[in-house]
């Protein structure tokens, strides 16, 4: 049905070859993005070793290892849903976000950053912690519904009294979905990365953990350095003023803006 583009020889090109190769190829980018510095990368090499010496018995007939090792390929799919669940899942609800139709409402109002900006300068010269998450694609629902529901106007003031440490709301995060203050006191999935400096606290942990399952941003302030980082796609970085926050924000949760992305840095508080 497809017509040929050109021939080498008995070889033949349609279309639907050229269509089907920048498919897998796009598929196979995708997964290098979603597992790039997670402990997956690690996971996979070890798999690689695993593999290359099933073939290292197979060729020099060590029969007992080549058993084990076949024994251990022959159930790979449930290997890979085990090992890989965590991003699987991601994987998953990424695709289901992308879908036009199934589009959320994203985050894009200016006076919600700038209410945000404020809160975390000011709770970070108060050398008070705080973790505040902007849900975007992928929804925090079963996370909210652990905390304990609010649904206010997000205001300084309003952020500041919740991670004033005499409050019974400071502890866990605050979750903001659909321009308002949804919940407080969120406990957020810690990342289980171990290639993380090992000073970082569970706020900063938590922080980045909840970026590693879904796409929402984590304004996190560290209450023993009085700095503020911002955690996406399960990484950190150092933000250094109000206005560097308000730049990244504006620029994530709404990508067609003018403004361009910073450079990450990445931050070891």
């Amino acid at each position: 049905m497809a017509s040929f583009l050109f021939n080498i020889g008995d070889f033949y090109i349609r279309l639907w070859d050229v269509l089907d190769i920048l498919i897998v190829a796009y598929l196979i980018y995708r997964a290098f993005v979603l597992i790039k510095g997670t402990l997956t990368v690690q996971i996979l090499l070890g798999l690689s070793i695993l593999f290359l010496l099933m073939k290292f018995s197979q060729q020099y007939e060590l029969i007992t290892l080549h058993r084990l090792l076949l024994q251990f390929w022959q159930n790979w799919v449930l290997l890979a849903i085990v090992l890989f669940q965590p991003e699987i899942r991601r994987a998953l609800a990424h695709m289901g976000s992308q879908w036009p139709f199934f589009k959320r409402h994203r985050l894009k109002k200016e006076s919600v950053v700038e209410e945000i900006c404020n809160a975390a300068v000011s709770l970070a010269e108060s050398r008070i912690g705080a973790l505040i998450v902007l849900e975007r694609e992928t929804g925090l629902a079963n996370i909210r519904e652990m905390g304990m529901k609010l649904d206010a106007q997000v205001t300084s003031e309003l952020l500041r009294t919740i991670f004033y440490p005499h409050s019974p709301l400071h502890d866990g995060a605050v979750i903001i979905y659909n321009q308002r203050i949804n919940a407080a006191a969120c406990f957020l999935p810690l990342t289980k990365n171990p290639l993380l400096a090992r000073s970082l606290g569970t706020r900063h942990r938590a922080a980045i953990g909840v970026t590693e399952e879904t796409d929402a941003l984590t304004v996190v302030v560290s209450e023993e350095r009085g700095t503020i980082s911002l955690a996406l796609r399960g990484s950190l970085e150092k933000i250094t003023d109000a206005d560097h926050l308000k730049r990244r924000l504006t620029h994530l949760l709404d990508p067609q803006s003018d403004i361009q992305p910073v450079q990450k840095e990445h931050s070891d508080d």
